[in-house]
């Protein structure tokens, strides 16, 4: 999400809880309330992708090997992914999403996107998915961006590698991004639509906007519209935390904020925020995973930017400036007051989860679209740990018969009985640092990796094969 870059358990039996948690959620903490007049929004909602240099585009899928010899750096495909979240047993039993709808929102689209999955796919020996429908609710789109059709390209090509029997819905907006003046309004619209058409199961949002850029919660309220809709109709919707680590971008984009902030809509309560990992396979084949943090990874930051760095690429976590600590996370909010130093009232906090978005770690997808070079690249950022997570919901909604609406209260619960299927991630952090207009280097500190849930990766990651019917209460 950065904007100067190309860039029964608890769902269904638990309605009172999530009853409590809309309550408790729905309006800032009175001094932020009250901060300001409010005024019409004048912030920007940025895709969050990153994507190594067009130069660098290959006619043939880039792989681990080709990335170590040419980048040093790893990369990894789509089956890679697969294995190392544990799908195929899934798979075996016929659990691949078929029957439930991913949503993926994004502006503008792009015009080549079902071209591009079709080979994609090919490339891969995917199956299609059964349907892949395009709508505009907002109105027809009439403009092309390669920042928004790269965003698109990597939505949908990595839900369908974990979800591949599932049906995608790609909603598409007519206009770009300032928020809350053209393209925020539309997008609640869209998703509005989708939701009270019943037309998908779990909705996946690779976008965000630094609370900042609100100059109260007065501003933002009239945005969550769809996420109380979708709260109202039991469907899931999932943001992802952004992609500078514990800073983000200012308005203009020229530079960092220098202290810590969150992106909204991830830090929205009837959200669930998507953070990132660092996927590492060993030479056996086996994988594990830390934090997300390439600030300081010199390979990395000269085969992206061209440059040793430092610069922000790092997942997203930290607390709300607008919303109070939900009822889910109070099993956690001792975790939280130590990593902050809150007193008294409490944030809600971010990430949930976590999924891979590295870019030590990237993946190679396929695009053609008008602005890119026709071929396969390299691709990293929240924005694509947050459809790969919509892929597990979409599994876990097949399992339930039904979609499991609001999952935050799962996930708490599910960490908090160790249940198996979550991952814990116990190393990295997202501190990030940046040159300043002065040329000084400023460092944000953000927040560790440990034992349990911590702000840097929520709750960790998923063995799918074990938190899939953990999730759907099957277990």
């Amino acid at each position: 999400m950065r904007k100067a870059r190309p860039i029964a358990l608890m769902t269904g039996a638990s309605v009172l809880t999530a009853a409590f948690v809309a309550a408790m959620t729905t309006s800032a903490p009175a001094a932020l309330a009250a901060r300001t007049t409010p005024a019409a929004p004048v912030i920007r909602v940025s895709p969050g992708i990153i994507q190594l240099p067009q130069a660098k585009t290959r006619a043939t899928p880039w792989t681990t090997a080709l990335c170590e010899s040419q980048l040093s750096i790893a990369c990894y495909g789509p089956d890679q992914l697969r294995a190392a979240y544990n799908v195929a047993p899934l798979y075996a039993h016929g659990i691949t999403g078929a029957g439930k709808t991913i949503v993926i929102v994004d502006s503008f689209g792009s015009p080549t996107i079902q071209n591009d999955l079709s080979v994609f796919d090919k490339q891969f020996g995917y199956p299609d998915p059964p349907s892949f429908n395009i709508i505009t609710p907002a109105g027809p789109v009439t403009t092309e961006d390669p920042g928004w059709a790269g965003e698109t390209t990597l939505d949908v090509e990595y839900a369908h590698t974990l979800a591949p029997g599932a049906n995608i819905l790609l909603v598409e907006t007519p206009d770009a991004e300032t928020e809350g003046v053209t393209g925020f309004p539309n997008i609640v619209k869209s998703e509005q639509y989708v939701i009270d058409h019943h037309l998908g199961d779990v909705i996946t949002q690779s976008f965000g906007a630094t609370e900042e850029t609100f100059t109260s919660y007065a501003q933002l309220a009239p945005l969550r519209a769809a996420y109380l809709d979708a709260f109202a109709h039991g469907i899931t919707v999932l943001a992802s935390t952004g992609d500078d680590g514990a800073t983000n971008a200012t308005l203009d984009g020229s530079s960092f904020y220098s202290t810590p902030v969150t992106g909204w809509p991830a830090t929205d309560p009837l959200v669930t925020a998507v953070g990132g990992t660092q996927i590492q396979e060993s030479a056996a084949g086996s994988f594990s995973q830390v934090t997300w943090n390439d600030t300081y990874d010199v390979p990395l930051q000269q085969a992206f930017t061209g440059t040793d760095g430092p610069s922000p690429f790092a997942t997203g976590g930290g607390v709300s400036e607008f919303f109070n600590l939900p009822i889910y996370q109070l099993g956690v909010a001792g975790t939280i007051a130590k990593a902050t130093g809150a007193h008294g009232k409490l944030p809600r906090a971010v990430p949930d989860i976590s999924m891979s978005a590295a870019c030590d770690g990237a993946v190679t997808y396929y695009t053609s679209f008008p602005g890119s070079t026709p071929g396969w690249h390299l691709v990293c950022g929240t924005s694509e740990a947050s459809p790969e997570f919509a892929a597990i919901v979409a599994l876990a909604d097949q399992v339930a018969g039904h979609p499991l609406g609001l999952i935050n209260p799962a996930l708490y619960l599910l960490s908090a009985v160790h249940a198996p299927g979550l991952v814990d991630v116990t190393s990295g952090n997202n501190t990030t640092a940046f040159t300043d207009a002065s040329n000084n280097l400023v460092t944000v500190q953000g927040y560790s990796a440990g034992k349990g849930y911590d702000l840097a990766t929520g709750v960790g990651t998923v063995n799918a094969a074990l938190f899939v019917p953990e999730l759907a209460g099957k277990f």
